[in-house]
């Protein structure tokens, strides 16, 4: 799982160093990667004053502007298949670039656009051919996003979407790249 998820990081982070200036202006720069953590415990370490929670996976925005997944959540998803770190690794990377564009690119419904954009790099980064999807990768993203769209302490289908809309979303950056996942 740990080697899944340092390529996960390094595919996702190549893609947007690649395409950064053909998509935006400015310069792309890499959000910190706190990586794994073990969410629930008395030192666990915080974003904003809050700590880390169990079974969960964000971005803390700036100041501190980093991405972290808990352990036990990579290894529960990873348990059904590797897919799993490589889309939570992508999706919790577009809630960085998110915070890196022009507020009237961000969607309001900013979850969604995230599945959006994990779509667009992780099929982007396999037309590039720095990811290669194995067999049954498909369905374990798929069932990723049904997953993470299920009730959870901190996620519910008003903010992350139900499942339907998690699997159309990623769908449309998967089949549109990027630019698929801002307003028009």
């Amino acid at each position: 799982m740990l080697t899944d998820i340092d390529t996960a990081v390094s595919v996702v982070n190549q893609f947007w160093a690649q395409h950064w200036s053909e998509l935006f202006t400015g310069k792309y720069t890499a959000p910190y990667v706190v990586g794994l953590y073990d969410g629930g415990t008395s030192n666990a370490a915080t974003c904003a004053g809050e700590p880390f929670v169990a079974n969960n996976a964000f971005y803390c925005p700036p100041p501190e502007d980093f991405v972290a997944w808990d352990r036990g959540l990579m290894a529960e998803g990873y348990a059904e298949g590797d897919a799993w770190v490589y889309l939570v690794v992508a999706h919790e990377w577009g809630h960085a670039i998110q915070h890196r564009l022009a507020d009237d690119l961000v969607s309001i419904g900013k979850e969604l656009q995230a599945d959006c954009l994990a779509g667009a790099v992780l099929y982007g980064a396999a037309s590039d051919g720095t990811l290669l999807f194995e067999e049954g990768d498909q369905k374990e993203l798929a069932a990723g996003l049904v997953n993470l769209a299920d009730e959870t302490p901190w996620t519910d289908s008003k903010d992350h979407g139900d499942p339907f809309q998690r699997v159309d979303w990623f769908d449309l950056g998967r089949a549109g790249g990027v630019k698929a996942c801002f307003p028009s």
